[in-house]
């Protein structure tokens, strides 16, 4: 009897093991995907989690995103009164959960009563999720783009150090590269920092110029309304090897009109098929995460 429950206990610790290591080294093989800045295949970026299965910003939306298979989650953050990290995208609870109000004038226990809305307005029984609580959940299985974190970086690294999670994470945002650095640098050596170009305006040229000589990043968001402007095609070919291309499809005016809907309405290889072949695109965020995984497995474009 002795025995048996030894051999039972030691093949559970084995297992469990073995999902820790492989959960390990799905983070690693994803970081290294990244940094090796040029890959053959394309990731996929669930935009607040998979919403249309479940409410966005939730816990069981993120759940779902990494059991579809997608390689890194996008979420919002916002602050209460009381100085806790939420997950979050409005500054208000109207739109996504049972109260009103500013999220900063509420307490934790009191967005703790409320649930949250699905994404036709209905409410369901599940909670706001705290950034804590996410990265517990998420810890070692995915990467994480923490948006909207620029405004409390101190206390957001404060509880990535503390669950162990730094390494999940990709931070981007719009600021040039000088502040970049100067904001956030002392970070950069495990979050992954990620510049935001809006390749219409009139200094794109010099921001995409200050990055490339100076943090050297591994991936850029760029961002276009219409295929009329040279420089998507362009970058294209001065990215390729040195750093990859990530391309929003979640409103027309961010992708050149190659966003979801048009992959829905004309089929995926006119959005992202046009992403992809021609403006080099290798990682895709979406609102639909099932139907670019499809697309992208039939092509041989994801495991």
């Amino acid at each position: 009897m002795k025995k048996s429950l030894f051999l039972t206990l030691s093949l559970a610790f084995a297992l469990l093991s073995g999902a820790a290591l492989n959960a390990a080294d799905r983070v690693d093989q994803l970081r290294a995907k990244l940094f090796s800045r040029d890959i053959p295949d394309v990731l996929v970026v669930a935009h607040r989690g998979d919403w249309r299965y479940q409410p966005e910003n939730s816990i069981p939306a993120l759940e779902y995103s990494v059991k579809i298979g997608v390689d890194v989650v996008e979420v919002d953050l916002q602050r209460t009164k009381d100085g806790v990290l939420i997950l979050m995208h409005d500054a208000t609870l109207d739109r996504t959960t049972s109260g009103k109000g500013k999220v900063a004038e509420k307490t934790i226990d009191e967005i703790k009563k409320l649930t949250l809305k699905n994404g036709c307005g209905i409410r369901t029984p599940h909670k706001v999720p705290t950034l804590e609580e996410t990265l517990v959940a998420l810890k070692g299985r995915v990467l994480i783009n923490l948006d909207k974190a620029d405004r409390y970086f101190d206390e957001v690294y404060a509880l990535l150090k503390k669950t162990g999670t730094a390494r999940q994470i990709i931070m981007k945002g719009g600021k040039p590269n000088d502040e970049v650095l100067s904001l956030y640098g002392k970070y950069l050596e495990d979050v992954i920092y990620m510049p935001v170009v809006n390749l219409d305006k009139d200094n794109a040229r010099e921001i995409m110029d200050g990055f490339m000589t100076g943090l050297n990043p591994v991936a850029y968001e760029l961002l276009y309304k219409y295929d009329t402007n040279p420089m998507p095609k362009q970058l294209k070919k001065e990215l390729k090897g040195k750093a990859l291309i990530w391309y929003n499809t979640l409103w027309e005016n961010m992708a050149g009109g190659h966003e979801d809907e048009c992959a829905v309405e004309k089929g995926p290889d006119a959005a992202y098929g046009y992403l992809i072949d021609t403006l080099g695109a290798r990682i895709i965020q979406t609102d639909r995460a099932a139907l670019v995984l499809d697309y992208l497995k039939k092509r041989g474009l994801h495991d």
